[in-house]
């Protein structure tokens, strides 16, 4: 008898990722190339400015580019700050609200491309048997080392640079620098089949560094996303950015109290971002700056109606034994899942010479 297929939420949001990668990467194929630009500038998610086949781009670009090419240039030849200058900065934001308020951080978890390649990269690794290493094996608290990184490159890469070079204190080539690095411009570019933003530029030392370190990230974060799981967010300033603004939308991660919580940590296993405050904490606490609201804590958690997906008042999803019962069945809460059959027989071969 053929297997039932069951609608999850996981497998909802695979297809919005499928959805949304299409969009956020090939979107002016669908709305044509002069609309695709006026749709957004201000896209909570990692969407790439240099792709030119995308369906809008993030809020990180047109931050640095007005900060460089308008506040910046315009305090150094001191000109009155005016509507000119902050309009467009306004502007940018007020459309970075209008999207983020909508479904939040859920941008990092169900809609940014690079973070869906980076979870169907992993995907395949475990396909392939490629067993899941925890970020920092053995050791959580060392996970609340790495979190302050987003929030320095944020600060520098995102805001400090871009107005110093407007000032004209940083040569011109570090005008969008985080841009320059973001694994995102290689990776979604090289899915339209532009090899251009993998060339190295060789007119200054500070170009060519600044694409060398490109390549190397997005090198670690494909590579490195077989085995690790979301590499590159735990670093992403645009994570960063929105956890700024996370209580402001009404799409949230809920766990009111742990009366009824086994204290399992299934759900930090879970948790793609190895989120410890989930298991440990209730409340504010428990919607940790790093969530991205993918929704696995609540999938895997054994208890009813522990940990919930809300907007505003309304439950979208909620934490389920006879859930997480058929979830377990098909996935692991580590991501571990049933290897290719090749794979599993080249085991069983390796293991029968090893026994010979």
């Amino acid at each position: 008898m053929a297997e039932k297929t069951v609608l999850t939420l996981g497998r909802i949001r695979f297809a919005v990722q499928l959805v949304m990668l299409f969009v956020t990467v090939y979107g002016s194929v669908i709305v044509g190339t002069y609309m695709a630009d006026k749709i957004s500038n201000a896209l909570p998610a990692l969407s790439c400015a240099y792709d030119q086949m995308n369906g809008g781009y993030c809020v990180l670009i047109p931050t640095q580019h007005i900060l460089h090419h308008r506040i910046g240039e315009a305090l150094v030849r001191a000109q009155q700050l005016t509507f000119g200058m902050v309009l467009p900065l306004l502007m940018t934001f007020l459309t970075f609200f209008a999207f983020f308020f909508v479904i939040g951080k859920a941008f990092c978890g169900w809609v940014c491309p690079l973070g869906t390649l980076q979870e169907w990269i992993g995907k395949l690794g475990r396909r392939f048997g490629i067993g899941v290493r925890r970020f920092v094996p053995g050791d959580l608290g060392n996970v609340r080392r790495v979190r302050p990184l987003k929030w320095l490159i944020l600060l520098g890469l995102v805001f400090v640079l871009p107005l110093a070079t407007g000032l004209g204190v940083t040569p011109h080539s570090l005008g969008n620098p985080y841009c320059d690095i973001c694994p995102s411009r290689v990776a979604t570019t090289l899915l339209t089949g532009n090899t251009e933003q993998l060339a190295l530029r060789l007119g200054d030392g500070v170009s060519f560094t600044l694409g060398a370190i490109a390549n190397l990230l997005v090198g670690f974060t494909l590579v490195g996303a077989l085995a690790l799981r979301q590499p590159f967010c735990r670093i992403c300033p645009l994570l960063a950015f929105n956890a700024v603004f996370q209580r402001l939308s009404p799409m949230r991660l809920a766990k009111p109290s742990r009366e009824k919580c086994g204290s399992c940590h299934i759900c930090t296993e879970a948790c793609p971002m190895d989120i410890p405050e989930i298991s440990q904490q209730e409340g504010r606490k428990a919607y940790h700056e790093e969530c991205t609201l993918c929704g696995r804590c609540a999938e895997y958690c054994p208890q009813d109606g522990v940990i919930r997906l809300k907007w505003g008042p309304w439950s979208l999803f909620s934490s389920s034994r006879d859930y997480y019962k058929g979830r377990v069945q098909r996935e692991l809460p580590d991501g571990t899942v049933k290897p290719l059959k090749f794979v599993k027989s080249a085991a069983r071969t390796t293991h029968g010479a090893a026994d010979a």
